[in-house]
């Protein structure tokens, strides 16, 4: 072996060591007998380095997965070999091999046994079992080799071949027949023997046990002298915990639910008598946490079965089920209140179960009433946040418990299924006496009883939101509790979880703010002023921007006395910060958005007259245009590059606040109505010489573009004479990707205006072709894959600009660009449906194949288009399905081909007999189509039903294909 190249093994050597040793195993992969010498060094004991072993094996494993079928039969002996020789050297070696080693070594004896099992190796256990004994080293490997066979055969995450699973099956019921016996013997041997002398080995197997189970006859595990030795193990503190993951694994294996039942009720019976059910006295939370998971599966599996008997109508047997159930409540309420989160989630599912059983009784006895408010108690105990908890800088313990919080949620849902009025009635009394004192409680405590009433608007069933009306005992009970929220100061609370529950809690209520409008004003101080927008914490301030424009909007007629009074206040959050004040604003500009946003709404949405509109709206944008200019200036300047992004990243805030105000607009309050046209006009000549900036233009460009988008929705035809200077500046010097957000804008302009902007269209169509075109012939390297993306995006966005023009009743846009320039648009839709492997530009391509002959192809179309037509059209629904990248199997290609479908139909419509005639005589002989399917062909297309002859293309082109 390379001596050098295997110096590069070892973690510590420097890259090139590194690269040449990888070089080295990938040469050895390819060789054909270099396995050997691996195998030799492997049985010889040639290396002492750990490294070179591990190598070794992967050389070897490498070997057996891809390369078997290649050795001779001799070859294949020699690896076999080769392992058992290995293995038996391990039980002389004074040291054991280090565990990755020998994890390495069970998965080469794990692949080896799947492929040699079923024909040559069928003693393999026997062989292997033979030379460990029980010897403690050979045990270890024997059990390392057992894992990995079960996760070559079983396990869920490894992804097999149909092939694979086949195999895999009949090797699982070749060792039912044949040795699961034996290796079951062998289990309970090394259990028995080293229990007390070697935890690490009775774990593994304790494991091997567990993962078995799930396939093997349950009879072997499930007797008495393996269960009695389990529960012996939970005594042992360390073997305990793989033996309580054993027993999981043999309660939640499937089985007759009378027998389940029994197995479960057997093995309470013990584990309660050994004193496993005092929780309290337990403190090792480790092992707490496996044992809650077994409780949980004993729990879920006794429901399993009362479902199945009750569905096989076993009313008796249902009974002791349920009663089974019932009986391990009061264990599951100890561990569900567990302060320890993890053992309290584990026993979330069994919780959850129960509940739905409950749901389904017509009466609950008292008990189980009792059993759903301790349920609920512990929900309220556990919502709560804990001391540790960090606000500032949360982490993976943080994220742990919002998602443990996710589940508790899901069986406060499920209790106000089974009993909404109590649900309500707790929740209730518990806020009610929490938020009298707020002042003098622990942060953690009122903010989850704001939580609690947050949780209740999803919890409890109702119409629409309407918590506040309907029912009128829920209704005065949340609108009680509403009232005491904000009536109660507790929104002055000096924690970040207090104040932002408070709001979210505000806005998931509106409603109540419709029933009790005078709460209102002391809602908007707490948005405007320190605790919200002003709070001293940014996080805060963010969320309570979005929060506030939700709150805005969703009252937004009860606004009206209110509103000069907002827009004041908020008057220097709408300030554009510029980079060089180095004054740190309260909000980003993110959150600026919303606030912009906000006081659209507000003005919109105000009864006050069109004047008073355009002069509020005025007030609000005249600003952002005045610094909008000065910025430009200063950008057109700047020299440094950093300075010049920073400018235009403002620039673009600017532009992008003054979009956000325009959201506020809808069909019953438009631009025009509430006499706002001028202002946003104003605001169009001042943002447009942006576009001629040479400086920063992708980011500038973008920014105006998207505002241009929302101008054609607000100002209709206004906004028409500012699109021709627009769209010239942005087709000047541009790349791909400014072509392909370009084009959407020219889509949205033609589908609203159609022949309004004809003229406009005409004159730039050709100009904007060529600068697609141009960008599309540019050289690219061959391996370059964003710039091969790129010029699939812009391809797609043309063929969608053709699809465009034609769908909005504009071809004459095209036919008026001279024949040559018709002729050269016509052949890159051609090319488009049949020579690039996109179904989706191929299936607008189609499209508008379809749309043109429709248009142009009856007798009164243009001159030599009938032609084209024959030469061109018509091949390419043929030559395009035919291509090998044409995948049929392919939805996207499917919809393309219906596309295909439909442009033949319409060829046939327009040109009727003559279409046919072409087909049968000329086209279809000429692809060497046999005579009766050509028949069969025509007579399909001339079907009336067009689905018909869809269905009828896709055959044929299957048949076509080799």
């Amino acid at each position: 072996m390379d001596e050098q190249a295997l110096l590069g093994l070892n973690p510590n050597a420097d890259s090139d060591f590194r690269q040449r040793a990888l070089a080295y195993f990938e040469q050895l992969k390819i060789s054909p007998d270099a396995w050997q010498v691996c195998a030799e060094a492997l049985a010889q004991r040639t290396y002492s380095d750990d490294h070179i072993k591990f190598f070794c094996f992967q050389v070897l494993e490498h070997q057996v997965k891809y390369k078997y079928a290649e050795l001779t039969t001799v070859q294949q002996l020699l690896i076999r070999e080769t392992l058992v020789s290995w293995l038996q050297a391990q039980m002389l070696n004074p040291h054991p091999e280090k565990t990755f080693i020998r994890n390495k070594a069970a998965q080469v004896f794990a692949l080896l046994f799947v492929t040699e099992y079923l024909t040559k190796w069928p003693k393999f256990f026997f062989d292997i079992l033979s030379v460990v004994d029980l010897n403690p080293r050979g045990v270890d490997l024997y059990l390392r080799i057992l894992m990995a066979i079960d996760s070559e055969l079983v396990d869920r995450d490894v992804v097999h071949t149909s092939e694979e699973a086949r195999r895999n099956t009949l090797i699982k019921d070749t060792m039912r027949e044949q040795c699961i016996p034996n290796l079951v013997e062998s289990w309970y041997q090394i259990l028995q023997n080293y229990q007390y002398t070697n935890s690490e080995v009775t774990c593994q197997c304790l494991e091997v046990v567990g993962a078995y189970v799930s396939w093997i006859d349950l009879s072997l595990i499930a007797n008495d002298r393996f269960i009695n030795m389990l529960l012996g193990h939970m005594s042992i503190e360390v073997l305990r915990e793989e033996a309580c993951d054993c027993l999981f694994e043999i309660v939640n294996k499937g089985m007759d639910p009378v027998d389940k039942m029994k197995l479960i009720e057997s093995l309470c019976q013990v584990l309660q008598a050994a004193g496993f059910f005092s929780i309290d006295q337990e403190e090792d939370v480790d092992f707490l946490a496996r044992f809650s998971k077994l409780v949980n599966g004993m729990g879920q599996s006794l429901i399993v079965s009362w479902t199945k008997l009750i569905k096989n109508g076993d009313i008796k047997n249902a009974q002791e089920a349920l009663q089974a159930v019932e009986t391990k409540v009061a264990l599951m309420l100890q561990l569900l209140i567990h302060e320890d989160d993890d053992i309290s989630s584990n026993i979330i599912g069994f919780c959850y179960d129960y509940l739905h059983i409950l749901k389904q009784l017509s009466v609950l006895s008292d008990q189980q009433k009792a059993n759903v408010e301790a349920i609920m108690l512990a929900v309220m105990k556990k919502l709560t946040y804990d001391e540790e908890y960090n606000f500032e800088n949360e982490g993976e313990d943080e994220a742990m418990f919002v998602e443990y919080r996710k589940q508790l949620k899901l069986l406060l849902d499920r209790l106000a299924q089974v009993s909404p009025e109590l649900l309500l009635a707790s929740v209730r009394r518990v806020f009610s006496s929490t938020l009298q004192n707020w002042q003098t409680t622990r942060f953690m405590e009122v903010e989850v009883v704001i939580r609690l009433l947050y949780m209740l608007a999803e919890a409890l069933p109702l119409s629409h939101g309407a918590h506040f009306s309907g029912d009128v005992s829920k209704a005065s009970a949340l609108q009680d509790m509403m009232r005491t929220l904000v009536t109660s100061g507790v929104s002055s609370y000096q924690h970040t979880s207090v104040t932002l529950e408070f709001f979210e809690t505000v806005v998931r209520y509106e409603k109540f703010f419709t029933v009790e409008p005078q709460h209102i004003p002391c809602v908007l101080m707490a948005f405007l002023d320190h605790r919200g927008l002003r709070h001293s914490n940014a996080k805060v301030r963010s969320r309570t921007a979005y929060l506030f424009s939700r709150f805005v909007k969703s009252l937004n007629k009860q606004m009206n006395p209110f509103i000069e009074d907002i827009l004041n206040r908020i008057q220097d959050l709408l300030e554009l910060s510029p980079p060089e004040n180095g004054y740190q604003s309260l909000l980003s500009s993110d959150d600026q958005l919303f606030i912009y946003e906000t006081a659209g709404v507000l003005i919109v949405n105000s009864e006050y007259p069109a004047e008073r509109k355009q002069a509020l709206m005025r007030n609000l944008l005249t600003p952002l245009m005045e610094k909008f200019k000065i910025l430009l200036e200063k950008l057109m300047l700047a020299q440094d590059e950093e300075r010049q992004a920073s400018l235009a990243d403002c620039l673009n805030h600017a532009v992008g606040f003054a979009s956000r105000t325009s959201k506020a607009f809808s069909n019953k309050q438009t631009v025009k109505q509430c006499g706002c046209s001028e202002v946003y006009l104003d605001c169009l000549q001042t943002f447009l010489p942006a576009l001629s900036c040479p400086l920063q233009k992708d980011i500038l460009r973008s920014g105006v573009r998207t505002f241009l988008h929302r101008m054609i929705i607000c100002l209709e035809e206004e906004v028409l004479p500012f699109i021709p200077s627009a769209s010239e500046h942005m087709l000047k010097d541009c790349e791909a990707k400014d072509l392909q957000e370009f084009i959407p804008l020219i889509n949205q302009i033609t589908a609203k205006f159609k022949m309004q902007v004809s003229p406009f269209l005409q004159q730039m169509f050709m100009p904007l072709l060529h600068a697609i075109f141009e960008v599309l012939l540019r050289p690219a390297e061959e391996n370059d894959q964003s710039a091969a993306l790129e010029k699939q995006m812009l391809r797609r966005s043309y063929f969608a600009f053709l699809q465009t023009v034609t769908g909005s009743g504009m071809s004459e846009v095209i036919a008026n660009q001279g024949a040559e320039n018709v002729e050269r648009v016509l052949v890159t839709i051609i090319q488009g449906a049949v020579e690039y492997p996109d179904p989706i530009a191929q299936k607008t391509c189609f499209i508008i194949l379809s749309k043109l002959v429709e248009l142009w192809g009856g007798k009164d179309g243009p001159v030599g288009f009938a032609d084209f037509v024959y030469k061109h059209i018509v091949p390419a629904c043929f030559l395009a399905p035919l291509k090998q990248t044409f995948d049929l199997a392919d939805a996207q290609t499917v919809l393309a081909l219906s596309e295909c479908a439909v442009t033949l139909k319409t060829i046939h419509l327009k040109r009727g007999p003559e279409c046919v005639q072409y087909l049968q005589q000329e086209y279809l002989p000429s692809l060497q189509v046999a005579p009766e399917i050509i028949q069969e062909f025509c007579q399909a297309l001339q079907q009336p039903d067009a689905k018909v002859f869809k269905n009828y293309l896709k055959v044929f082109f299957q048949r076509a294909k080799p």
